[in-house]
């Protein structure tokens, strides 16, 4: 009897992604790989997928993270950034990297986003960006907040790594920020093995990421009379190694771009798949045990939420118990592990931390899990799946 098994990831890369990329190594007689043609291709047409005028492809969604912040220190200076507790650790990172000073704000239990009352409230005369993650396929804006950010003048940073293709009033998320961030990592919605792109609609954050993407020369920036302005004003140096900031090589590579080609075509489809499976697991997901009143509208999945109702952690411990004897493959505390204000690279920056004004994420820090969905998974297995979770005896 072959044992259940239900890992987190089906595989991302496919035999048609390995074909294009031998198609692509055998016509390239010139042997460029690095960034080159293939890399314009995918950023322009990423670009149209989502609905932006620019992108910038770089080596993973935390070199996104990091370019966005730094670009936004460069332009508006230092100040407070207000960010979520239950985020990848490269968001938070990247705000402390850059010598803004987090600020950290309680979810809402619905969406697994920032809860929009606690940015609100949070917003100070220092508060220089919202830094919002769109958490595990589900929106995290609200119209109030959109209007209340515009009418303060605070730049809205969209983290969408884990929400490609997601929704808010018909638009896709990453749209709506001054800059976006798309993670392209393995078990992602699109994958370019490793790999993340920079969104915006304005040309001089655009030039400057591709700057910053490229040790912060010149003449990446993809404006030629930009560059000749440059070229005159520091005669003294070589034309071509004109290093306006002290930046980062952070490109990717035309091999990824080809996959990424390639993964595009099928996107779309893929996340309506990912949805149709959500609601089949919530439908079928014992109420009593589980929450399942999430916000689903607009969301492209990404991976099933299961968190449970009861703060109980023998609860815990026996759920735990039964997913690890069935195969399925779990991470405690949703996206990033948790509460980020329990990890220990925080502890140098913020030395007095009152868990108690976090009761959400704390809750989803202990008690929240992240399991496995991926537009192969069939209808069948979902239902083994909730059976398995439903028949549980709990407390």
């Amino acid at each position: 009897m072959v044992k259940f098994n239900h890992p987190l990831m089906d595989n991302n890369i496919t035999k048609k992604d390995i074909l294009n990329v031998i198609k692509f190594l055998k016509k390239n007689k010139k042997r460029v790989f690095t960034q080159a043609e293939k890399v314009k291709e995918f950023e322009l047409a990423w670009s149209r997928w989502l609905g932006v005028k620019y992108s910038i492809f770089v080596n993973s969604g935390s070199s996104a993270n990091l370019l966005t912040l730094l670009a936004l220190k460069i332009l508006y200076g230092p100040g407070e950034v207000i960010v979520p507790t239950l985020t990848w650790i490269s968001d938070i990172a990247s705000v402390i990297q850059n010598n803004f000073k987090p600020i950290f704000v309680d979810i809402d239990p619905r969406t697994l986003c920032m809860d929009e009352k606690n940015v609100i409230k949070k917003i100070s005369s220092k508060t220089k960006a919202v830094f919002i993650t769109h958490a595990q396929g589900f929106n995290g804006l609200t119209q109030n907040l959109l209007n209340i950010l515009k009418k303060k003048k605070i730049i809205l940073l969209e983290d969408v790594c884990e929400s490609h293709g997601a929704k808010f009033k018909d638009k896709k998320l990453g749209t709506f920020g001054l800059m976006s961030n798309f993670s392209f990592y393995y078990a992602h919605h699109l994958s370019t093995i490793e790999g993340g792109m920079v969104c915006t609609n304005n040309k001089k954050i655009y030039e400057i990421v591709r700057m910053l993407r490229s040790h912060g020369m010149v003449r990446e920036s993809g404006n030629n009379k930009f560059e000749k302005s440059m070229v005159k004003k520091y005669s003294y140096l070589s034309p071509k190694f004109i290093f306006l900031y002290p930046a980062f090589n952070m490109r990717n590579n035309e091999i990824s771009a080809v996959i990424g080609l390639n993964q595009l075509k099928k996107l779309t489809d893929n996340n309506l798949k990912r949805v149709n499976n959500l609601e089949i697991f919530l439908k079928n997901l014992n109420s009593d045990f589980y929450r399942t009143d999430y916000e689903l509208k607009g969301n492209s999945n990404y991976a099933f939420p299961l968190v449970l109702k009861k703060s109980n952690l023998k609860n815990r411990d026996l759920l735990e118990k039964i997913m690890i004897r069935n195969g399925i493959e779990f991470r405690r505390g949703n996206a990033g592990g948790g509460n980020q204000l329990r990890q220990p690279y925080l502890k140098q920056f913020i030395k007095k931390i009152n868990f108690k004004d976090f009761p959400e994420v704390e809750h989803i820090h202990f008690f929240g899990y992240y399991i496995g969905n991926y537009p192969s998974l069939k209808k069948q297995k979902i239902l083994k799946i909730c059976h398995i979770l439903n028949e549980i005896s709990y407390e």
